[in-house]
């Protein structure tokens, strides 16, 4: 019997995914059907992404996985009508584009880019910047993308301290955990990347009391998550010198409103959510893989664990 495989994404994305997933699935010697629609009880795999307005899993009887395109999945990891295996995404080509937005972000305040790019004003005032083995960096959040991040910093050189809920080891990164922990990561934390998920845990994480603890002037780079920070708490906390500057790539709202108070604010830089994207030369691959290993019974890449969220 062939395995029947829902494309329920953005319509826009089917003419670039179909060809790949295609391709991949005829490799793998796969006898399948990828289309746009199905009887639900005849879906064995749904590739998904919540673009697609799918939000009711009970009529798919025969549903093997959910097969998620984005790396986040809290829009339908809390969905009760799905009690399948669901996997996010994690491929090559997301780690790495994020990998070199943040790189790119922590040596552009790292080395001070802004002065020398935004103010041409004559003045020669010569200020070399530490050398990375001085500076330190904070990641917060240490999953895939964050531990591809927190590594390529520690290969700069960079004093790199890492912070998640559970004990991690990376090597030429200090690994923390706990509440404990986390006290110990900002207070250190001259430049903070935050790539935490967002679960109800995390919202808020960065609120008047943790960045009270960073060091005054400290960086904040967020290509994470928009609800990870108290909007409010960082407005304040910019406005007192606490926080020096902030790079915000993700916001509770997106696109973000053209009256919101971070666009002409001097002391943060607004990227429209480019610090990553799917690759879907790359994406293709993993749920290929992910279709195969299901029909081999072997266990699914990159399974969320529904009660934490992701």
């Amino acid at each position: 019997m062939p395995v029947n495989v829902l494309f329920s994404a953005h319509p826009e994305q089917w003419p670039v995914y179909e060809p790949l997933l295609s391709e991949g699935l005829t490799q793998a010697g796969l006898d399948f059907y990828l289309a746009t629609e199905f009887e639900p009880d005849q879906v064995d795999y749904v590739v998904y992404s919540p673009a697609s307005g799918l939000l009711d899993f009970s009529p798919f009887t025969r549903l093997k996985a959910v097969l998620s395109l984005w790396a986040g999945v809290e829009k339908i990891a809390g969905n009760d009508t799905l009690t399948v295996p669901l996997a996010r995404m994690v491929d090559d080509g997301l780690m790495q584009g994020m990998t070199e937005w943040v790189v790119g972000q922590v040596l552009r305040y790292h080395l001070g880019m802004d002065r020398y790019i935004t103010v041409q004003d004559g003045v020669w005032a010569p200020d070399a910047p530490p050398l990375a083995t001085q500076r330190h960096v904070c990641v917060l959040g240490l999953g895939a993308l964050g531990e591809a991040a927190a590594r390529a910093l520690a290969a700069l050189n960079f004093n790199v301290t890492g912070w998640s809920r559970t004990a991690k080891d990376i090597p030429g990164v200090t690994c923390l955990h706990s509440a404990e922990g986390l006290r110990a990561a900002l207070s250190s934390a001259e430049i903070l990347v935050l790539l935490l998920p967002d679960t109800p845990a995390t919202e808020n994480a960065m609120n008047a009391d943790t960045l009270a603890l960073l060091p005054k002037g400290a960086r904040i780079i967020n290509p994470g998550r928009g609800p990870l920070i108290d909007d409010d708490a960082l407005l304040a906390a910019l406005k007192t010198g606490q926080v020096g500057h902030a790079t915000l790539d993700v916001f509770r709202v997106e696109p973000l409103p053209a009256e919101h108070p971070y666009w002409a604010h001097p002391k943060v830089t607004v990227t429209p959510h480019i610090a990553s994207e799917t690759r879907p030369v790359t994406a293709a691959q993993v749920i290929c893989q992910n279709i195969i290993r299901g029909e081999e019974g072997k266990p699914f890449l990159h399974l969320v664990d529904r009660s934490l969220g992701y």
